[in-house]
C-alpha cells in the first residue's frame, strides 16, 4: 500500500526561472538539477526540514507529452488555469506579507475557511497555489 508522497510535479514554462522563484521567493531549498539529455533536466526543490518531499519543476514536452499535448499544457499555464499544491504555514497573514514583499503575486488575501486560514498566490509560470494555516 501507499506509505507517503515523494515527488509532486509542478509544470513550469522555464526551469531556471521556476527554480529561482521557488527558492528565492518561496524559500524552498534546491535539491537536484540533473540533465537527462540535451533538452530535459530533472530539477527539484523542497521544504527545508521535509527531505522526503520534493517538487519537480518540469517543462511540458518530451518524454512525458507529445508536442500537441505539451503546447496545450503550456497554453493552460499561460492562462493561469492550473492549480498546484497547498503549502502549510504557521501564520498565513505573516506568510502573505513576506511573500508579497518578495514580489509574489497574491491572488486571495488570508481568510478563514472551514479547514483553516487560507490564501492563494500565483507562481511565475501562472499556476495557483494555496497557503494554509490549519486549525490548531
Amino acid at each position: 500500500m501507499i506509505t507517503g508522497v515523494n515527488t509532486v510535479v509542478v509544470w513550469v514554462l522555464d526551469q531556471d526561472s521556476a527554480q529561482s522563484f521557488f527558492t528565492e521567493k518561496l524559500g524552498l531549498e534546491a535539491r537536484t538539477d540533473v540533465p537527462f539529455s540535451e533538452d530535459v533536466r530533472w530539477v527539484t526543490v523542497g521544504p527545508e526540514g521535509q527531505p522526503e518531499l520534493q517538487l519537480t519543476l518540469m517543462v511540458p514536452g518530451a518524454p512525458v507529452q507529445d508536442a500537441e499535448s505539451a503546447e496545450q499544457l503550456k497554453s493552460l499555464l499561460a492562462k493561469g488555469a492550473l492549480v498546484g499544491c497547498t503549502f502549510t504555514v504557521q501564520d498565513c497573514h505573516a506568510a502573505v506579507k513576506e511573500l508579497s514583499a518578495r514580489g509574489v503575486t497574491i491572488l486571495q488575501e488570508p481568510r478563514p475557511q472551514p479547514w483553516g486560514v487560507s490564501a492563494t498566490f500565483r507562481d511565475d509560470s501562472g499556476t495557483t497555489f494555496e497557503l494554509l494555516q490549519p486549525h490548531q
